[in-house]
């Protein structure tokens, strides 16, 4: 099982995901994110969290935050002997659409196309629930499950 995460400044989506099945998503504050790290990581899951790369642009203080709260989520995964897998976003566009340039519609039409639709409340498809940024985090769990990883922390 892997606990996949798109990590924001203030708030990160989640997935938790094995073999093509969503046992549980959202988009929660960062701290509770973390404490649910800490849950899956006492159990010894697989954690991947996505990575920030730099493409030599100038940008603001949430891509700093957001680059702290990934450091705050690997200690806690460490803090469990558990070594987060880093994944750049380049690695997922190349993973789930084979093309660097695929945008978030394109990985979103993807998943789907992969793994069935979202559906209904009456008739729930095999992503139900899934939306916003769960997509990305979604992406990043079966980037990881396919072992496509920058490499575990350090």
């Amino acid at each position: 099982m892997i606990l996949a995460i798109d990590p924001g400044p203030e708030r990160s989506a989640y997935v938790f995901w094995d073999n093509g099945t969503i046992y549980e998503s959202g988009w929660e504050s960062n701290h509770t994110v973390r404490a649910r790290l800490h849950f899956y990581a006492l159990n010894k899951n697989r954690i991947a969290i996505e990575m920030i790369a730099s493409y030599g642009m100038a940008v603001g203080a949430s891509v700093f935050n957001t680059c702290v709260e990934i450091g705050r989520m690997v200690e806690v995964a460490k803090s469990h002997g558990v070594d987060a897998e880093l994944i750049f976003r380049k690695d997922v566009k190349l993973h789930v659409c084979g093309s660097p340039r695929a945008k978030d519609a394109n990985i979103r039409q993807a998943l789907m196309d992969t793994y069935g639709p979202v559906g209904t409340k009456k008739q729930p498809g095999p992503l139900y629930g899934v939306k916003s940024h769960v997509w990305a985090a979604l992406a990043v769990a079966v980037t990881a499950e396919a072992a496509i990883v920058a490499g575990p922390s350090r």
